[in-house]
């Protein structure tokens, strides 16, 4: 199971990826399996604040409807519309297609709360 070392990662199971002052965010590949096929995405708008460990949108699989929680605080300035199209980019490349949000951070420091790589890989083994 791929757990890129460069991402930050929640105890919920979203990881960050910091490219400037853009955030990205998304669903661990650990959390797509768990839930299986991804039949549909909610997501919040362009200008929606998030704030951390708040929900902010859902994802719903054959199995259940999961809440996505905020791994940090922020301005929604971009929604990865390819998603409403196509869910299944979650189970295929919850990496790279499947971001789903991009926020611009109101407090950075948030991200020092999040698990590293080799963190978020002890949590997962021990679940």
């Amino acid at each position: 199971m791929a757990i890129p070392k460069e991402l930050r990662y929640s105890e919920e199971h979203e990881w960050v990826k910091v490219e400037g002052n853009k955030y990205y965010i998304g669903i661990t590949h650990f959390a797509q399996s768990e839930l299986g096929d991804i039949v549909f995405v909610e997501l919040p708008e362009v200008g929606d604040e998030l704030t951390v460990n708040e929900p902010f949108g859902s994802v719903e699989s054959v199995k259940t409807v999961s809440e996505l929680y905020a791994p940090i605080s922020g301005k929604v300035i971009e929604v990865n519309a390819d998603l409403d199209e196509n869910p299944e980019f979650v189970n295929e490349s919850p990496y790279e297609k499947a971001w789903m949000v991009v926020v611009e951070a109101t407090n950075a420091s948030e991200l020092d709360e999040l698990m590293t790589a080799d963190k978020y890989e002890e949590m997962i083994k021990q679940d």
